[in-house]
């Protein structure tokens, strides 16, 4: 079954842990973090003090934590006693990959390797024997309202052929420009298992028939 990974962006920042709680208990399978350091992306979001609020308010939640920022091995130890269940980072970025997923691994946590558009796949194949998570970005990452890039369904393809070939089962979620109608069905058939929606979940007038329909693909 496909799993749902609400992106805690668009929720309404005022009630940010009903929100979530919200998503929780309509079925989505996991909350998805995004941080953002101004400097891998031109835009900030939010760091260590808000997840460690939302653990504590969401103690049984799974937070997918997607770090789109330039030094990731840095902060990796302080997202994890964040109440971070994956921390995902970028190929692009500056850390050392194969040492900050062991990092990542050594302290409880799923790894998760992210590319943005402009990277082939093959530059995440010599690490999936490490990750529990792969991350397409469908977007550039950074801002909201972008239109989904086709080129991310041959990632996924790709992605998901070379781990049966190898025969890994890592999931493989895709980030940006995900809609339930349009790009969500195209990202399932194409191998992708988690589905990063925000908007689309946190602004719909029906929060559960949100999180059924897109769970329903």
């Amino acid at each position: 079954m496909t799993k749902l990974s609400p992106s805690v962006l668009s929720a309404d920042f005022a009630k940010l842990g009903a929100d979530c709680r919200a998503v929780l208990d309509a079925g989505a399978d996991m909350i998805h973090f995004d941080v953002m350091d101004g400097h891998f992306v031109d835009n900030l979001s939010f760091g260590l003090p808000v997840l460690e609020g939302l653990r504590k308010a969401l103690p049984e939640a799974y937070f997918d934590v997607h770090l789109m920022i330039t030094d990731p091995m840095r902060y990796v130890s302080r997202f994890a006693g964040a109440g971070a269940n994956c921390i995902t980072f970028h190929v692009e970025a500056a850390s050392d990959i194969s040492a900050t997923i062991a990092a990542i691994r050594s302290l409880g946590c799923g790894a998760g390797l992210s590319l943005n558009p402009p990277t082939p796949a093959e530059a995440l194949f010599p690490y999936l024997d490490g990750l529990s998570m792969i991350l397409v970005m469908g977007v550039t990452p950074g801002h909201g309202g972008q239109a989904f890039q086709p080129s991310a369904l041959e990632k996924i393809r790709a992605l998901r052929a070379e781990c049966e070939r190898r025969g890994l089962h890592p999931d493989i979620s895709v980030d940006g420009g995900v809609k339930y109608a349009t790009t969500a069905p195209q990202c399932v058939e194409a191998g992708a298992n988690v589905l990063v929606a925000g908007s689309a979940v946190f602004c719909a007038g029906d929060i559960g028939a949100a999180v059924r329909e897109f769970k329903s693909l």
